[in-house]
């Protein structure tokens, strides 16, 4: 009994713990265009699950503008990734309103799946050159802890 116990806390650990690699995920952009995991792969990037009727979402956003500002010019990528009950028109007149100098996508259920069945938001990934998951934040970061890790991830080049 303890041996099966063991197996499955094992299995557990491999099949989430240990799911450090950002999954495979297409995000499809405002503009209609695709990005994937896979075209980020060598790069620095975050993924942040948000919504527009979320206050957390709408407070962090100057925040994660200034972050992205800040790194873009060592490389960071990002993509907000707007979630599936989101209404597409909000999601554009913030985008729009706001200037969001980043990736915006619109999700239909799909990325959120993908990236261990995203609910919360906002809810953001910190993925390294390797694809390599270095964080999950759920709910707002403290932002100088996350700007001391994507400084550290880009200069590990």
């Amino acid at each position: 009994m303890l041996l099966i116990a063991g197996a499955v806390a094992l299995a557990g650990y491999f099949a989430f713990g240990g799911q450090q690699h950002a999954p495979e995920a297409t995000f499809t952009l405002l503009s209609g265009q695709k990005v994937s995991t896979a075209d980020l792969k060598g790069k620095v990037y975050m993924v942040n699950f948000w919504a527009t009727s979320c206050s957390t979402c709408i407070q962090e956003m100057p925040q994660m503008v200034d972050t992205y500002n800040r790194f873009k010019g060592q490389g960071l990528e990002f993509v907000a990734v707007a979630m599936s009950y989101d209404t597409p028109a909000y999601v554009n007149n913030y985008t729009v309103t706001r200037q969001l100098p980043f990736k915006v996508a619109l999700d239909d259920g799909s990325a959120a799946r993908q990236f261990g069945n995203v609910q919360l938001t906002p809810t953001t990934f910190v993925v390294d050159k390797n694809g390599k998951i270095l964080k999950r934040y759920v709910g707002a970061p403290q932002f100088s802890e996350l700007n001391q890790l994507l400084d550290n991830a880009l200069k590990a080049a």
